[in-house]
This record gives C-alpha cells, sequence and structure tokens, in this order.
C-alpha cells in the first residue's frame, strides 16, 4: 500500500475529478483501483492529496498529448521516450519504466532500442544523436548533472536549444516521479528493499574479518 492517504473521488476537486473520471470511469480509484494498463492507480490518488502538485504533473504530461490541454511538445517523442525509459531504469524505478516502455512503442520506437536501454554504451542498435541523448541523460540523472563540454557539444550538433532544454525538463522530471515513487511506494515501486542482510548458512560461521579467520 502506498506510505501516505489516497484521495478518494467525493474528496476530489473539480479539476482532479476530471482525471479520475477519464482514467477510472465512473469508479471511486480508491475503493475500486485498478487503470487500463494494470496498475493500481494510486499515483493518482496520492499526488491528489495537494491539488497544485497534482495540476503541475498533470499539465505536464499534456506535453506528450496525454490530455488535451492545448499544449504541443516540439521535441521528437522518440528522443523524449528515450530518455526517460533511461532515467525510469537506472533510477530502479519499475513503474516509470514499464509504463515509458508502453508509451515508446506508441511512438514507434523499435522493439530493439527499447531491450537495449539497460547497455546503451555498447549496443549497436543507436545512432550518434540518440547515443547523445542517452549519455546526457546519465548525465542529469547519475552524475547530478555534471555534464561535460564535449558531451554537450555532442548533442547540440543534433538537437537545438530548445530540444536540449525540453529533454532536460523531462528527464529531470521523470526523475522526481521515479524517485517519488519508489520512496512514497506508489503503483509498482511498493516492494520491499532488495538490499537485505543475507543470513549465514545453517552449519557455517560468521567471519572474524578482524582476525585470521579469513584464511581458514
Amino acid at each position: 500500500m502506498p506510505r501516505l492517504r489516497q484521495r478518494s473521488k467525493s474528496e476530489a476537486d473539480d479539476y482532479t475529478r476530471k482525471y479520475y473520471e477519464s482514467i477510472f470511469g465512473d469508479r471511486d480509484p480508491v475503493a475500486e483501483p485498478g487503470t487500463a494498463t494494470g496498475t493500481p492507480g494510486n499515483w493518482w490518488t496520492v499526488f491528489a492529496l495537494v491539488p497544485y502538485v497534482f495540476e503541475h504533473a498533470t499539465r505536464h504530461f499534456g506535453m506528450f498529448g496525454m490530455f488535451a490541454d492545448g499544449i504541443v511538445s516540439q521535441l521528437d517523442p522518440q528522443i523524449r521516450e528515450l530518455g526517460i525509459l533511461r532515467t525510469g531504469f537506472v533510477k530502479g524505478s519499475q513503474f516509470v519504466y514499464s509504463q515509458h516502455c508502453k508509451a515508446a512503442r506508441r511512438f514507434e520506437l523499435a522493439e530493439e532500442k527499447i531491450a537495449a536501454i539497460r547497455h546503451w554504451q555498447v549496443a549497436d542498435v543507436y545512432d550518434g544523436k540518440e547515443r547523445a541523448v542517452l549519455a546526457w541523460t546519465d548525465a542529469l540523472v547519475l552524475q547530478d548533472g555534471r555534464a561535460s563540454d564535449e558531451l554537450f557539444d555532442a548533442l547540440h550538433q543534433h538537437l537545438s536549444d530548445e530540444d536540449i532544454l525540453e529533454l532536460t525538463y523531462h528527464v529531470l522530471c521523470y526523475n522526481l516521479h521515479a524517485v517519488s515513487c519508489r520512496a512514497l511506494r506508489l503503483e509498482y515501486d511498493d516492494v520491499p528493499d532488495r538490499i537485505q542482510e543475507v543470513p549465514v548458512p545453517e552449519g557455517g560461521e560468521v567471519a572474524d574479518w578482524a582476525g585470521n579467520a579469513w584464511q581458514k
């Protein structure tokens, strides 16, 4: 379950209710969860706790054409989805990664490019522009924005100033979503941390790392 409470349809304001009805139909998404893509749908019901946060996030989604609001993105959607896919993978968000595999297909990104996002550095399926986009994404989300001049210049050979700004914005917004979903246990990221101590096998012994037990 999410770590925060969820806002029911009866509690929602008019703006939020519009999205609830688009995604969940007549159901109360708290009492009857589930979306058409198979997710629980609790991203929506938790983010709705703060209406202006919910509105900010959903207006960003409108840039992708998810909801008609008059905003049209100028960035190539395949380039955008490459950046978001890589962000979801490297930040360890099953939700962001899984949902944007589907979004990438909707924008006709090739299956081999979706599959190779995990190991793009050694994959031969990407062209020079795509490799620059993926390297830029890694600099943003893995290096906290420490992007070299050489990397920027390589990206700038393929993308305009406007495209670079928009790509950067999308990647960092989805970095926020990936981290938020893991921290708040939303959607497919409602899982225990897998980093746990592994017990010593029965009949084994704890090594004395300060002594000589490791030499046995």
